[in-house]
């Protein structure tokens, strides 16, 4: 990024000149790149956006019209939930297929809510709350049975997960950078199936694009159509980086690393007093997210200890979840979330749980001094 900035600094398909050329051809290699990642031949049918949330609005609001059915699940996070909830009030309808309290789904309950007038499937691929991992191959395959499209949120699958748009019969896949593809925040977008003509799906976003400037009309051809105005091309370069440095490093190997800190993780914290685990519990089930509670302590006031006292940083409350939540029962105070990857070590999972160990320690005699008095 720093070398992007320094050296090329220029603004992709708005000139003619060399610096310009390399910021589109560094943006080009971006998304050749993701085109490889998740199983689709055409690079320009990878659309960057401001991020995933913006893909998700793009794909939402682009392809549904009043009097479509669209089927989700009772995990979603708000990237979802809120553009659906918006276009019920335009005549959307929306059916959430309840998950089991672990935040797992059966793909029967999913073909189930198919109705006459269905015309999209759209779930994550793995819960921001709890790691929970949703059958997205089968529920695919029930979308291209059922002559539906289907979408994905791949947020937080995508770069330690498999994810592969032809095998898992996807048509809309959105994407993040800043999570397991170990990029910079402000990159993302959307990734178009060819299944999805450019007449279902309306831009949401008109303006400038660099191409067909002689015209007062949006560009009908791709990615254009789906990108107006600058885009942040330091950016993408910095994702550009981050996927190299994943071909590299191997998808395989971070996984079957997260597991294992997970699954020991996971192991030692149902030793201590007081703890609860939310989902699965089980590392091959789950991504390396983990949520808990510790039994007489808000999550926020745990939360706080473990930075302030100990140097842990993990995120409290909702998540911006509440549907998952729900689900998993722990709404509306929330939970503690740990967040694991590429770059932690067993001694950080000693670490967290030594800390954990130590607040339930002390919470466990304060309530055992409160009783003898």
């Amino acid at each position: 990024m720093s070398r992007f900035l320094a050296e090329v600094g220029a603004n992709p398909g708005r000139s003619g000149h060399r610096l310009s050329i390399e910021a589109a051809r560094v943006v080009y290699q971006t998304r050749e790149t993701l085109a490889g990642l998740f199983g689709i031949g055409d690079p320009l049918r990878v659309i960057f956006g401001l991020n995933i949330t913006d893909g998700i609005n793009l794909a939402l609001h682009g392809l549904l019209r009043p009097g479509d059915h669209v089927v989700t699940s009772g995990m979603e996070h708000n990237a979802v939930m809120r553009p659906l909830n918006a276009l019920q009030k335009s005549g959307v309808q929306v059916t959430r297929v309840a998950c089991r309290p672990d935040g797992s789904l059966e793909a029967q309950q999913v073909e189930n809510a198919i109705q006459a007038n269905t015309r999209l499937i759209v779930m994550l691929h793995a819960s921001n709350v709890s790691g929970t991992l949703l059958p997205i191959r089968e529920i695919g395959q029930i979308a291209r049975r059922k002559k539906l499209l289907f979408m994905v949120d791949s947020a937080q699958s995508a770069g330690v997960i498999p994810v592969d748009m032809q095998a898992d019969a996807i048509d809309l896949l959105a994407f993040t950078g800043h999570k397991s593809l170990y990029g910079p925040m402000g990159t993302g977008g959307l990734i178009i199936g060819e299944r999805v003509s450019l007449e279902d799906l309306e831009p949401v976003r008109q303006g400038g694009t660099g191409s067909r400037s002689e015209y007062e009309r949006q560009p009908d051809f791709l990615p254009d159509c789906y990108e107006s105005g600058t885009p942040n091309a330091v950016g993408i370069a910095g994702l550009l980086a981050a996927l190299r440095w994943l071909e590299k490093t191997g998808m395989e190997q971070i996984r079957e690393r997260e597991e294992r800190l997970c699954g020991l993780l996971i192991s030692i914290l149902r030793e201590i007093p007081g703890v609860k685990i939310f989902g699965p519990g089980e590392a091959k089930s789950q991504t390396a997210t983990i949520a808990l509670n510790l039994e007489g302590m808000e999550p926020s006031t745990l939360g706080q200890r473990l930075d302030e006292e100990y140097g842990i940083l993990c995120r409290v409350g909702l998540h911006c979840a509440p549907a998952a939540h729900r689900t998993l029962g722990t709404f509306p105070d929330g939970c503690v979330r740990l967040s694991l990857g590429a770059f932690q070590s067993e001694t950080d999972m000693y670490k967290v749980t030594a800390a954990i160990r130590a607040i339930a320690k002390e919470m466990h005699g304060n309530a055992i001094r409160g009783c003898a008095r």
